[in-house]
């Protein structure tokens, strides 16, 4: 799928945490003309292969003690945060 999404134009944007992940509301997220973000399942997140092949890896910044959210929610949130560009 990520293949597809790169032919299409897209650069894609994992929801992970990781240390190297940026925030949600980073500026550069939003000078991309097509961003795919890409969603794991809950519990398990996205594969580390995964993870490592897109451009980008992203969090939603948290409070301390939660980690995560299910994959409706994140998804949610990742959306409005970027619906201006």
């Amino acid at each position: 799928g990520l293949e597809r999404l790169n032919a299409l134009g897209f650069q894609t944007a994992a929801m992970a945490l990781s240390d190297r992940a940026i925030g949600i509301e980073d500026p550069v997220l939003k000078e991309v003309d097509k961003l795919a973000i890409v969603l794991g399942t809950e519990g398990d997140g996205l594969a580390a292969n995964t993870i490592a092949r897109c451009d980008y890896t992203v969090m939603i910044p948290m409070q301390h003690g939660v980690d995560s959210l299910n994959v409706a929610a994140a998804g949610a949130v990742a959306f409005w945060e970027l619906r201006a560009r």
